[in-house]
């Protein structure tokens, strides 16, 4: 029931900032930082279980440098190349601000921080924008990542028996993977039928309306349905495999959950782990099919 009230909550909150109108992308892209910090902060709690003592808040301060230098320019070159002067930043503070015997060890846990909790959320504001994203894409990634993690919970939890990873994550099953493949399939089926429908000229009127009201709410997924099909599958392999790696992470550490911010999910690592992957796949999907 935890678990239930505690999406009931955050779903609809998410969905707002997604429909948000374009000059307000600023809002959006803020609320990822955010979240991407948090995640940050509970990977470095993880470290310090395995041994090491990383600069908290200096790579708070450079995952969020991150984001903002994103915002400012998002083209990749500027983004390689902040990335690279942002982790050079934080191996000369382990340098010189912690203990030499420990350099290695704080220096690779904050550095790898900055990319598994920044870098790779950075590809959901980028998925918001043309010419390879848009807000249609941004539900379409939520939806496919939260209807096929619902679908592996419920499903291996009634009808899993065979283990999938029983070192890594002894509740994941092969029944619930599956299931999970379908689910996001289904879901990306809907979604495009909708998106169909909503340019129907019987639906002109309520057309119109959303175009005032809420531009972002008109869904549009221009390609052939098999695409979108296929890409659902792709994209919810590589968030049940973001899933596995965090598992693999809190094990090393010795945890059960990254955190307990969110009551029934653990913390926000728990909660985003499959979207770490499935967002870089689903935008180098998108621009692999545009260029290609």
């Amino acid at each position: 029931m935890k678990r239930v009230l505690t999406a009931l909550i955050l779903i609809p909150l998410v969905l707002v900032l997604v429909l948000l109108p374009a000059q307000w992308q600023w809002l959006f892209s803020l609320a990822v930082a955010a979240v991407a910090a948090l995640a940050g902060w509970e990977y470095l709690n993880l470290t310090t279980r395995c041994g090491a003592n990383p600069p908290r808040v200096a790579t708070l301060v450079a995952i969020l440098a991150l984001f903002a230098a994103n915002f400012a320019w998002s083209d990749s070159d500027h983004l390689l190349a902040i990335f690279g002067i942002l982790g050079l930043a934080l191996l000369v503070y382990c340098t010189f601000f912690k203990p030499v015997e420990d350099v290695i060890a704080n220096a690779s846990a904050s550095i790898f921080c900055l990319l598994y909790a920044g870098l790779t959320l950075l590809a959901v504001p980028a998925l918001r924008e043309p010419p390879y994203g848009s807000s249609s894409i941004i539900v379409f990634l939520f939806c496919v990542v939260w209807v096929g993690d619902t679908s592996a919970y419920y499903v291996g939890r009634a009808w899993g028996r065979h283990k999938m990873a029983p070192s890594l994550s002894p509740g994941k099953s092969w029944e619930g993977a599956v299931a999970s493949v379908v689910g996001s399939m289904l879901i990306a089926a809907a979604l495009v039928e909708l998106a169909t429908l909503q340019q129907s000229p019987r639906d002109s009127v309520l057309l119109s309306w959303l175009e005032r009201a809420c531009p972002a709410a008109i869904l549009s997924y221009p390609d052939e349905l098999l695409y979108w099909l296929l890409l659902a599958a792709v994209v919810n392999v590589a968030g049940q495999v973001g899933d596995l790696a965090e598992s693999a992470l809190k094990r090393s550490a010795g945890v059960k959950d990254s955190g307990d911010l969110l009551p029934g999910h653990g913390g926000v690592l728990d909660r985003i782990d499959a979207l770490l992957l499935a967002a870089p796949v689903l935008w180098y999907a998108q621009v692999i099919h545009q260029k290609f």
